[in-house]
C-alpha cells in the first residue's frame, strides 16, 4: 500500500469529486468537522453520520489509509497541528465584515500551506528543466484558471521564455496541433474536468509536448493524461466557488516554477528583467 496522505484534510477535499456518493457524505462531514471524527469510534461516526461501518472502512481505504483507525490518528495530527481547524470557519450570509476578512484570510493561508505541502520538489525541478529548455510553452485555463494561466505566460515571457496564454478552445487547440517534442503545455483546472483544456492539452500530448497538469483533484482526467501534476489545494464554500478559492494555490504553484526558472537559467532571465523593465520605464517616462 502507498504511504498514507501527509495532509488528510487537504486529501480528502481533493479526491472529493472522485469519490462515490455514499463516500462524498462521509468525507463532507470530515472537512465540515474533522474533530467529530477524531472524538469517535467508527461505531459512534456510523450512528453520527448514518452510514454503515462497512462504508466508512472503505471510504477510509479510498482516501488512503488502512482503515478507520488509521485515518482518525492522522487527523488527530493534523488538527493537534493546527487546532483551529476543528472549529468550522464557513462563511455565513449574517457574518460581519470582521469575521469575513478572518475567516477568507484564514482559508488562504490554508490554502498555501495545504499547496505547499503536497509539491513534490523532485517533480517541480523535472518540470523546471523541461520549461528551461523548451522551443515555446502553451498554457491553458478558463475563467479564474484563465487568470492564472495568464499570469503564467506574461511571468514566463518576462524572463525571455516564449510562452501564450489560451482561453479559447479553438485558438488553444489550434496552438497545441503545432507543438513538437521539445515544447511544453500546462494546463490548468480546478476540477481536471474542464473540456475546454482537457481537449488542448490532449492534443498537444498527441503532437508530442509535455504536458504539466495544475489541478485540486489528483485522480481527474488532467492528472490521468499529464506527465506531470500538480496538485492545488482550494476549499469550496457557498460564497467561494471551488475555481475561485483555488486561485491562490494555482498561483503559489506558477510562482514557484517561475522562481525556479529564473534560478536555473539566472543570466539569462537576469538580463531579459534588466532589459524589459528598462523598456517599461523608458515608456513611462514619455
Amino acid at each position: 500500500m502507498s504511504a498514507e496522505p501527509a495532509n488528510p484534510v487537504a486529501t480528502v477535499r481533493a479526491v472529493l469529486p472522485s469519490l462515490t456518493p455514499a463516500a462524498q457524505s462521509i468525507a463532507r462531514i470530515i472537512l465540515d468537522d474533522p474533530g467529530l471524527v477524531v472524538r469517535s469510534t467508527i461505531t459512534e461516526f456510523s450512528a453520527v453520520s448514518g452510514t454503515s461501518e462497512a462504508t466508512i472502512v472503505r471510504t477510509a481505504r479510498a482516501l488512503g489509509f488502512a482503515g478507520y483507525s488509521q485515518m482518525r490518528f492522522a487527523l488527530a495530527a493534523a488538527v493537534a497541528k493546527e487546532p483551529e481547524r476543528l472549529v468550522p470557519g464557513d462563511l455565513a450570509p449574517d457574518d460581519p465584515l470582521t469575521d469575513v476578512i478572518a475567516k477568507v484570510a484564514r482559508a488562504e493561508s490554508e490554502a498555501l500551506a495545504d499547496t505547499a505541502a503536497q509539491l513534490d520538489p523532485d517533480q517541480l525541478g523535472e518540470i523546471v528543466q523541461a520549461i528551461s529548455t523548451a522551443r515555446r510553452v502553451d498554457v491553458y485555463g478558463v475563467a479564474a484558471s484563465g487568470l492564472v494561466a495568464a499570469d503564467m505566460s506574461q511571468k514566463l515571457l518576462r524572463i525571455g521564455l516564449s510562452s501564450h496564454p489560451f482561453s479559447d478552445a479553438h485558438l488553444a487547440l489550434t496552438s497545441a496541433a503545432l507543438l513538437k517534442d521539445s515544447d511544453v503545455a500546462v494546463a490548468i483546472s480546478c476540477s481536471g474536468e474542464t473540456p475546454d483544456v482537457l481537449v488542448p492539452a490532449r492534443t498537444a500530448a498527441e503532437a508530442g509536448a509535455l504536458i504539466v497538469g495544475i489541478t485540486n483533484n489528483p485522480r481527474s482526467s488532467l492528472a490521468g493524461m499529464a506527465h506531470h501534476t500538480l496538485v492545488s489545494a482550494g476549499r469550496e464554500t457557498a460564497f467561494r466557488p471551488g475555481a475561485l478559492a483555488s486561485r491562490i494555490s494555482q498561483l503559489l504553484i506558477v510562482d514557484c516554477i517561475f522562481v525556479g526558472l529564473a534560478q536555473r537559467t539566472y543570466d539569462r532571465a537576469d538580463a531579459a528583467i534588466r532589459a524589459t523593465r528598462e523598456a517599461t520605464d523608458r515608456y513611462r517616462a514619455r
